[in-house]
């Protein structure tokens, strides 16, 4: 009769900690999937993301220059806007892409090893560092072509992209529920987004608007975003209505909702 030999406990390895690296995998898959079908595939690729701020930058600046001889915050109408501008474009897509995520990557998720989940973070750091880098170029390029005397302050430049980009991620997931859920709701939140540019501090400064408005608009997390991003531009602009607690809490609570709504829902969902 044969011992059996025994067995060296210690040179097994565990299986829960392997399990995340397809999750990274999928991740980084889905990411050049998209950067593939969506830049790789249009004229120019990334050269449009750059452009399309800049083309929007410049109309709003030459509107608002002939209108006006001085900006509301400092002496440039470029600069002015495009801190406006810039992370309210970053939010919108971001959430735009969130919400079409299960839409877009439907075929894949049958695949056991990718999951809602990686789709959602997939398009969500692919679009937020897509945003960063082409906000970043052009406020260097106008900082660059005009004088500004602009008082930097990187930290509160760098907060105002992270509530932009935490609002845009919240709404986006709370949105591919809804959207996906019920399809007319895209047409619903495109009409109500409309005005959102003008109610959002873009093309003035929360101070300038009468009450009882002003109140009102205090609710709008962008205001707060636009706030936090003109300090970060403008040293005389203090922005002490800016609440980055009231963004970051609103977009916590509308993005662990929309995930407990997708994680009961999303198998329904992608059999429609």
């Amino acid at each position: 009769m044969t011992d059996t030999p025994a067995i060296d406990l210690s040179r097994l390895r565990p299986v829960r900690p392997d399990l995340r690296l397809p999750t990274l995998r999928a991740i980084f898959a889905l990411m050049l999937r998209e950067m593939t079908t969506t830049y790789g595939r249009s004229p120019g690729g990334y050269l449009w993301v750059i452009l399309e701020p800049v083309a929007g930058i410049a109309l709003l600046a030459l509107i608002f220059s002939l209108m006006l001889r001085a900006p509301p915050l400092g002496t440039n109408f470029a600069l002015f806007y495009a801190t406006g501008l810039l992370p309210f474009q970053a939010y919108n897509t971001i959430a735009g892409k969130l919400a079409g995520a299960l839409t877009y990557s439907r075929q894949l998720l049958v695949y056991p090893r990718i999951t809602f989940v990686d789709a959602l973070l997939a398009r969500f750091v692919l679009n937020t560092l897509t945003a960063l880098l082409s906000s970043g170029l052009v406020l260097v390029g106008i900082l660059a072509v005009y004088t500004t005397q602009a008082a930097i302050n990187l930290p509160a430049i760098l907060l105002g992209f992270a509530m932009a980009a935490a609002m845009g991620g919240g709404i986006g997931v709370m949105n591919c529920f809804l959207t996906s859920r019920w399809p007319i709701w895209r047409t619903i939140w495109g009409v109500a987004m409309r005005p959102m540019m003008l109610i959002s501090g873009v093309m003035f400064p929360y101070e300038s608007i009468p009450q009882p408005y002003r109140d009102w608009l205090w609710y709008n997390p962008l205001m707060h975003v636009t706030g936090v991003m003109r300090r970060g531009f403008y040293f005389s602009y203090d922005a002490a209505y800016a609440s980055p607690a009231y963004v970051f809490g609103l977009a916590l609570v509308l993005g662990v909702t929309g995930l407990l709504f997708l994680r009961r829902y999303h198998r329904d969902i992608l059999e429609l």
